[in-house]
């Protein structure tokens, strides 16, 4: 949604509006006059701007022609177009005196337009959540059936809650943590489709958090474990982030977490272990391989789109 700029735009459409209004109640025959004792204005070039003050004003018009150009574009997915030449030619007329409204026209004309924007932002907020919820209802159903067929596989545990999961590696620890806890893992999240979307491996530092400041399928399922272990959990909507969208994860999205927990109640901060050089430099290559093979197949790919374009040209395609 882009509420904010929407905002912005009667704003400035506002001020727009206030300049050729307060103008049009000056002397316009004076202004008049001086406009014909002064002729077409010229435009100027760059350099030839005598002083500061010159220079200042064509900026301040090019500041504003540029904030309204992206307030006008913002508007656009409203079916709203305005005409940037009437804007000017508005702005010349208010600046000359001779706008074609009255004051009490031109505050008529805008809180028209805001009450016809305002509709149309409604209608858009109303589709843009319909959309919403029908995907959210798609999710959920897709996550509920993976969640069924999962629930059959060998060593999965399924709780009362509906939080799921197996035992990857167990430690055969202890000491478990409890809600009131922080705790130190390593994890690694992906949707039922295998996409990832956050790891920490990746980013080679485990992270640190309380066990009641994280979603509920967390709170729950860390207590089952001991350090040392690593379990992976099937988390339905309801105990990750429920129904709406949160940054890259879609509503009722159903979550599978790979978790290594590391420590209870960390004293030290994590301090990531030296590599040595062997392993940078097999990171290196490993790096060097993966962009060399990306690079061949988008060659290979480019050249078959090539061989099929010439194909159909010369009607050689079978």
């Amino acid at each position: 949604m882009k509420l904010l700029s929407i905002k912005k735009t009667a704003v400035a459409l506002a001020l727009a509006g206030t300049l050729v209004a307060c103008d049009s109640g000056n002397d316009k025959s004076n202004n008049a006059t001086k406009a014909e004792e002064k002729g077409t204005v010229a435009t100027k070039q760059q350099g030839e701007f005598e002083n500061m003050h010159e220079k200042a004003a064509y900026s301040m018009g090019v500041n504003f022609s540029r904030q309204m150009s992206k307030n006008f574009d913002s508007i656009k997915e409203y079916g709203i177009e305005i005409d940037k030449e009437l804007v000017v030619e508005g702005m010349r007329d208010g600046f000359a005196g001779n706008a074609k409204f009255s004051e009490e026209e031109v505050k008529a004309n805008m809180n028209e337009f805001q009450a016809a924007l305002n509709e149309k932002m409604k209608e858009r907020q109303a589709e843009i959540a319909a959309e919403a919820k029908k995907k959210a209802e798609e999710t959920l159903k897709k996550g509920q059936a993976f969640e069924a067929e999962y629930a059959e596989k060998e060593g999965v545990t399924k709780t009362e809650s509906g939080l799921m999961y197996r035992v990857i590696e167990d430690a055969e620890g202890s000491e478990s943590p409890t809600a009131e806890d922080a705790v130190r893992v390593h994890y690694r999240g992906t949707f039922i489709d295998g996409k990832e979307f956050d790891s920490s491996y990746k980013r080679n530092k485990p992270i640190d958090f309380n066990l009641s400041g994280v979603i509920p399928g967390w709170t729950e399922g860390l207590q089952y474990m001991t350090v040392g272990d690593k379990y992976e959990f099937v988390i339905p909507a309801a105990l990750a982030y429920g129904e709406n969208d949160r940054a890259q994860i879609p509503g009722n999205s159903t979550l599978i977490f790979d978790v290594e927990l590391l420590a209870i109640n960390p004293e030290e901060p994590y301090k990531a272990p030296e590599e040595s050089v062997e392993e940078k430099l097999e990171a290196a290559g490993e790096a060097v391989e993966e962009s060399a093979s990306e690079a061949v197949d988008a060659v290979k790919e480019g050249a078959e789109e090539v061989k099929e374009e010439v194909e159909e040209a010369t009607g050689d395609k079978q």
